[in-house]
């Protein structure tokens, strides 16, 4: 300790004497005041040698380490000498540096910074070899919150494999429902020592070589990790370029890696690099922001391509899938990509969130532009069903299960955790005021008017009219029966329901006023042989107007069995009563009621039967109800 002491003021004498010198006379000068002190300042202080004699043996002690074969962590002993010795250059070096300025010193500093490199880079490929050997035999199933393990999650896809060979061994990923996961990525004691690697790394002002070693081995991790949840690396275009029920698949893998790599895979990352950067916050962001990247991107991509592809109407609900689940992660987004190195990868997040959200508001318009374009040409057989109307109806019922979601989109909601739990909380009275309200309101409008025109293609004034009772009447039920009742309102159906009823009074007067206008009976004075002739003439044209009616309805379609049932009664009730009428008027005449029997073709019930066989369809007309 003494003789340390006396070097160091040796250096300062040497210092002072370099520094008040202005000529090497001077400096000559000074030193001999110095040595009158002490003569053997003047044999030291023009001796360079302590410096030099400290390096040298650095030199040895270091140069043993790096030229060592083996890897040096793999002795506990040895890589604390190691440390030890690193960290006696860095302490010279940050010594001598105020001295810098002197020439003798600067050459030997040049000398400590060379043999600091070599130190360096063989840190460096011990701390890849740690990370490299610590990946290989770390067990992925190790966790620390509890729940499934991560290991319950992947599967063979092997039946058998080779014990001897466990490289044959490839996982894949089952359901995950637990997210309270976090991996244990590397051993305690192998990240403690990645830690005392990466503080003389810093401190030598080499973290960006630390950072790369850490980041090329955990990138690799992350990488696997996401290709052994069954997601494939595909380029944009290729995924553009796709077959749709390929990419239908493809978006149920994205959707199971992106919630497994944001609510597992990278806050463990995220931990691990805190603990091996540990009282180096920027560093820990610049590799954390290096070993996700790539798997970040690669996963924003494919939403991002899912986003510009087609808006087929048919897309939309794989769409929304993608477009949930980005939602959903905003949060984490939120939380572990805000730093200065991550923040671009949270706003590309958000940009490709909202671009979905554009891209399902487009198919909205496709749907439109679909309506509005299918044609009226070819009546439906009997008045049923139009493609049309089951197509959008059941559409939009399908849409609207995720009504909150669609809420979302066209409120053009910007924070995702608030937007889900304002309209969860919402009062569904204000729903019919909504925007998604307005639009499936216009989409109804649509239909209505495109099935309007499609009614004028029937010549049969009642067959129009059974044609739009059947598709308002299924369109009705849809709303009723759904989320849609709570987007349109109670006003909406029930004046929808009176266009049903408006239809059925156009059926019933369409078909049955001419064959109900035979029946009545003129009071007006007439003779007895008069009037006779005249009821038998009446009951000759009702039966020729009833039987062309029943045959010719008998095949029309009424999908809804309550509103058959409510139609066939409706006929009865109103013919029933003035054919019985009418019956009974020929059969009391005295001049035909002795023959009245001969010119009755149906009685009563006979009647009402036939009324009951109306609507019955007939093979192929495809008015059925799904």
């Amino acid at each position: 300790m003494a003789e340390n002491g006396e070097e160091k003021l040796i250096a300062v004498a040497r210092h002072i004497a370099k520094t008040l010198g202005h000529t090497d006379t001077m400096t000559d000068d000074i030193l001999q005041i110095f040595s009158n002190f002490d003569n053997r300042f003047r044999e030291k202080l023009t001796d360079d040698q302590p410096l030099e004699r400290t390096l040298k043996s650095l030199h040895r002690q270091i140069s043993r380490h790096i030229s060592a074969q083996h890897h040096i962590w793999s002795d506990s002993a040895e890589s604390a000498a190691f440390l030890d010795s690193v960290d006696q250059l860095l302490a010279v070096i940050h010594e001598w540096n105020p001295m810098a300025n002197d020439k003798s010193v600067s050459v030997s500093l040049d000398k400590a910074d060379d043999l600091l490199q070599q130190a360096m880079f063989r840190l460096q490929d011990e701390f890849t070899t740690l990370m490299q050997r610590a990946s290989e035999s770390v067990d992925l199933t190790r966790h620390q919150n509890g729940g499934n393990n991560l290991g319950d999650y992947y599967e063979s896809e092997e039946e058998e494999v080779d014990d001897d060979d466990d490289d044959n061994e490839i996982p894949i990923a089952h359901p995950v429902t637990d997210y309270g996961i976090l991996i244990e990525a590397l051993p305690a004691g192998i990240i403690s020592d990645l830690h005392e690697i990466a503080k003389r790394m810093v401190a030598a002002g080499y973290e960006k070589e630390c950072s790369h070693a850490y980041s090329v081995s955990r990138r690799e991790f992350l990488e696997e990790s996401l290709s052994r949840l069954g997601l494939q690396k595909l380029s944009m275009d290729q995924v553009q370029k796709m077959q749709w029920n390929e990419l239908e698949d493809e978006i149920e893998k994205w959707v199971k890696a992106v919630n497994v790599a944001l609510r597992i895979l990278f806050p463990s990352e995220r931990r691990l690099c805190d603990r091996v950067f540990f009282g180096f916050n920027s560093v820990s962001d610049l590799s954390f922001m290096e070993v996700s990247r790539g798997s970040t991107i690669q996963l924003l991509n494919f939403a991002d391509a899912v986003a510009i592809s087609s808006r087929a109407p048919e897309r939309l609900f794989k769409v929304l899938d993608v477009y949930e689940a980005l939602r959903d992660l905003m949060p984490e987004f939120e939380l572990m990509f805000s730093d200065q190195y991550c923040v671009l990868l949270r706003n590309e997040a958000l940009a490709i969130w909202r671009r979905l959200g554009e891209a399902i508001r487009g198919m909205f318009m496709e749907l439109e532009n679909l309506i509005r374009r299918d044609p009226a040409k070819t009546p439906v057989p009997g008045g049923g069903l139009h493609p049309i109307t089951r197509y959008v109806m059941n559409y939009i019922r399908a849409a609207c299960r995720s009504r909150i979601t669609l809420e979302q989109v066209f409120e053009e909601i910007v924070v995702p955790s608030a937007s889900a739990v304002d309209y969860r909380d919402g009062d569904d009275r204000a729903l019919s005021s909504s925007s998604l309200a307005v639009q499936m309101a216009w989409i109804m409008e649509l239909l209505e008017s495109n099935l309007e025109a499609k009614s004028k293609i029937y010549k049969d004034s009642a067959l129009l009219a059974v044609f739009m009772m059947n598709n308002e009447r299924y369109i009705v039920q849809k709303v009723k029966d759904s989320e849609l009742g709570l987007l349109l309102g109670d006003d909406w159906i029930r004046k929808h329901a009176a266009k049903v009823k408006q239809y059925h009074v156009s059926y019933h007067r369409s078909s049955w006023s001419k064959v109900s206008g035979v029946l009545k009976i003129d009071n007006n004075a007439m003779s007895p042989t008069g009037a006779s002739r005249s009821l038998k003439e009446k009951l000759k044209l009702f039966n020729s107007y009833f039987e062309e009616i029943c045959k010719t309805q008998s095949t029309w379609i009424i999908f809804d069995e309550q509103l058959k049932e409510e139609l066939r009664n409706s006929v009865a009730g109103s013919l029933s009563p003035a054919y019985r009428n009418f019956i009974g008027r020929l059969q009391s005449n005295n001049d035909s009621g002795r023959y009245a029997e001969r010119h009755i073709k149906f009685s009563v019930e006979d009647l009402e039967a036939r009324i009951f066989e109306l609507f019955q369809g007939s093979s192929g007309s495809g008015g059925g109800r799904k």
